[in-house]
């Protein structure tokens, strides 16, 4: 264990102080730790033999290139581009707009509905604050909505994506760990909806204490409110179409997320968004986020080979045992370590720090590990959030430059502390995640 926790020193050394990308920081120790591990031995000229930890690191890389289920994550990213340059946020606010809008909070409500939907096909939280930042913060100034609740509610709202399945954060999660990803996105739907209520729950909270946060908008008519879905329906034709075929067993999540990318570029060209030019963004997009997202896992999983090599996982087991505790004050611990790591870290790279480590503990404690997945993105998404890192709140405050950071973070406290209700309910109620795919699959 030792060596192993002189590893996570050194790995905090090079993200922190040096600032290395952590895709790269994983792998430098994880290869060196690994031959350190090994033994580093000569040969007969004298030279340093690096066999071992060379053929790893190779193996790591062929393979996660050659995974099959991992193609699942540039379809799902170009399905998610192709649908946001088809201006579906923009349809979708104005859809929830027509429902919400005329109450207290309204405009903030329809927010994170919005947000809520976009980032469900888009995937990407960050990029869902920043598309919804243009699209809600005017008309929420307009009818004189306070920062402080007008910017909480699109950074809270974006960090919904990364549960709403299809989530590439849930797919990761089940490579790392071996778990069905099916299972995985039926577990993630419940507790995701419930994450949309409990920040509607926050909304009407901020405006019963005051009022002038949140004044009413505009009420519109039926014949109104049903002419505002037409914008919709493709993409939730799309997406029932991609999420039922999963839940139903009619085809597997790669084949759907084919189906979905083929589906975004149809609804694209309808709405006559699409360009050559475009085109090339979104698939130079798509490469680069891809790209991005592969490193960090090879990366990743070179650190878990050392980890694993070191003994960490069989040690921490052995300590936890000798403490004495049951298994679920073990899960609280880990998810305090979690909310803390969260202060440094973003949510992608904490996950795949911890989970080749949390994991096998986990499942020697009996838990079930689709259970544990949902939890752990529930509470990697309240990292998002949380002071003083909080990605979404400092793109939020790069785009809306008028708009400090600190207004958001004061305004995100509500929203914050409704994802720690969800947490404690997810963590202490397993059916909440556990239902459909139990329903559906067992």
């Amino acid at each position: 264990m030792t060596v192993a926790l002189i590893g996570f020193a050194i790995l905090l050394v090079l993200i922190v102080i040096v600032r290395i990308p952590i895709a790269f920081s994983m792998g430098i120790v994880g290869f060196f730790g690994f031959a350190y591990m090994q033994g580093l031995t000569f040969d007969n000229m004298g030279d340093f033999r690096w066999t071992g930890s060379l053929s790893m690191a190779a193996k790591r890389v062929v393979d996660t290139a050659q995974e099959y289920s991992l193609s699942v994550v540039p379809l799902f990213i170009l399905m998610g581009n192709l649908v946001t340059k088809s201006g579906l946020s923009h349809e979708l606010y104005r859809a929830s707009n027509a429902f919400l809008g005329h109450r207290k909070g309204g405009l903030s409500m329809a927010t994170v509905v919005a947000c809520g939907g976009f980032s469900a096909i888009c995937g990407s939280s960050l990029a869902t604050s920043a598309t919804m930042a243009k699209v809600a913060m005017p008309p929420m100034r307009k009818y004189g909505y306070a920062d402080s609740l007008a910017t909480a509610s699109i950074a809270a709202g974006g960090t919904l994506g990364i549960l709403i399945p299809p989530s590439v954060i849930l797919v990761i999660y089940g490579l790392l760990t071996e778990t069905s990803i099916r299972e995985l996105f039926a577990a993630g739907f419940i507790p995701g909806f419930m994450g949309i209520l409990l920040y509607l729950c926050a909304v009407r909270y901020v405006v019963w204490r005051n009022p002038a946060a949140g004044p009413c908008g505009e009420k519109l008519t039926w014949p109104e409110r049903m002419e505002a879905l037409n914008g919709v329906w493709g993409v939730l034709i799309l997406f029932t179409i991609v999420m039922g075929g999963i839940y139903m067993g009619i085809f597997t999540p790669t084949e759907a997320a084919g189906i979905g990318a083929g589906g975004a570029f149809l609804i694209a060209l309808s709405r006559k968004t699409l360009t050559f030019a475009s085109l090339f963004d979104i698939l130079t997009d798509t490469g680069r986020t891809s790209a991005m997202l592969f490193g960090v896992l090879i990366g990743a999983l070179i650190f878990s080979n050392f980890i694993n090599r070191a003994g960490l996982p069989s040690d921490l087991l052995a300590f936890v045992q000798g403490l004495d505790v049951s298994p679920m004050m073990v899960i609280f611990a880990i998810l305090g370590i979690y909310i803390v790591l969260g202060m440094v870290f973003e949510s992608l790279s904490m996950m795949l720090l911890t989970v080749p480590i949390f994991f096998p503990l986990v499942q020697s404690l009996g838990f079930d590990l689709v259970w544990f997945g949902i939890v752990v993105v529930v509470v990697t998404e309240i990292s998002l959030i949380t002071p003083p890192v909080g990605m979404n709140v400092f793109v939020l405050s790069a785009v809306l430059r008028d708009v400090k950071a600190s207004t958001i973070f004061k305004g995100v406290t509500p929203f914050w502390c409704a994802d720690i209700v969800r947490l404690v309910l997810v963590t202490l109620i397993a059916p909440i995640s556990l239902f459909l795919p139990e329903l559906l699959y067992r």
